[in-house]
């Protein structure tokens, strides 16, 4: 194998070992957590279903989908069409991996069919309901005791179209509202240096402002933007659905799809889009058929 990790791995190697090896390989490479534990227990399978001395030579195209079969239809546990997916995928990067290593001259996996699987549309709020919840969140500032964090949480949301995860993450030193270091914007943050890549600067909306000034005279936040936990948060959006006399469930993954969806409405580019959204040019491409479809547009 070329990288030092692996360079004992061979044809002759059993699959443990080079299990092991392509860890310590994903390691180097900086791969997120959830990542690397998804991938190493998909690929682990295949040693209970192969038998303890196969070698990685003797390993073929039949013995991984019959794998796969097994897996689907024969294990006993149940594994969705996702799942299944990511098996597939991770499969290919382990053997895609010993090919590229010289540890083998054929890549069994190269031939396995990928599963594509498509989830369903998410569920968003229409233009009226979203009126309907900034109204409801918008009123708990004119209370004889005035609250703006349902406000500021809920607008902050649907303008940037942020995460969960990136929303608990922001700090008070990653909102900017002078105009004179480039306006009024919200960096996006991540700990991580695998997820650099999703790191972006969202231009904030100046109805956002007052709201904002508001909620930080109430609350006086520190460090943290919203120093509460996820499911405290979580409790609030839903308030703040119940009050706006909403049948669906308001979430964070619904605001931040409603957030695409209105840009998407509104025309702004798609490559403007995807870089507000972090995410990657290949989940943009799903992401996108989604939001034609929610729009009723024809693919």
């Amino acid at each position: 194998m070329t990288d030092s990790n692996s360079a004992h791995i061979s044809a002759q190697t059993a699959l443990i070992p080079a299990i092991n090896a392509w860890e310590i390989y994903l390691n180097d490479q900086g791969r997120s957590p959830n990542t690397l534990k998804a991938f190493l227990s998909d690929v682990r399978l295949l040693t209970e279903f192969l038998p303890p001395d196969r070698t990685l030579g003797a390993i073929t195209t039949n013995d991984l989908n019959s794998f796969l079969t097994w897996m689907e239809k024969e294990r006993g546990v149940p594994c969705s069409p996702k799942t299944l997916a990511r098996r597939i995928t991770a499969l290919k990067s382990f053997f895609r991996w010993l090919q590229k290593g010289g540890a083998l001259l054929v890549d069994p996996a190269e031939k396995v069919i990928q599963h594509s699987v498509i989830s369903p549309l998410p569920e968003v709020l229409t233009e009226t309901e979203v009126e309907a919840v900034m109204l409801a969140a918008d009123r708990h500032r004119r209370k004889p005791k005035p609250d703006a964090r349902p406000y500021a949480l809920v607008a902050l949301l649907l303008a940037t179209g942020v995460k969960k995860s990136e929303c608990l993450g922001i700090h008070l030193n990653h909102i900017n509202l002078s105009q004179a270091t480039g306006g009024t914007f919200v960096f996006i943050r991540y700990a991580s240096p695998a997820n650099r890549y999703k790191e972006r600067k969202i231009s904030l909306l100046d109805d956002w402002m007052p709201a904002y000034e508001e909620y930080l005279a109430q609350y006086n936040p520190v460090d943290q933007l919203f120093p509460w936990s996820p499911r405290r948060l979580e409790y609030l959006l839903e308030d703040i659905g119940k009050e706006a006399s909403l049948t669906k469930h308001l979430s964070f993954d619904m605001c931040r799809w409603t957030s695409a969806l209105l840009d998407y409405w509104n025309n702004v580019e798609p490559e403007k889009i995807r870089q507000k959204l972090g995410i990657s040019k290949i989940q943009w491409r799903e992401i996108r058929m989604k939001l034609r479809q929610l729009a009723g547009k024809s693919e």
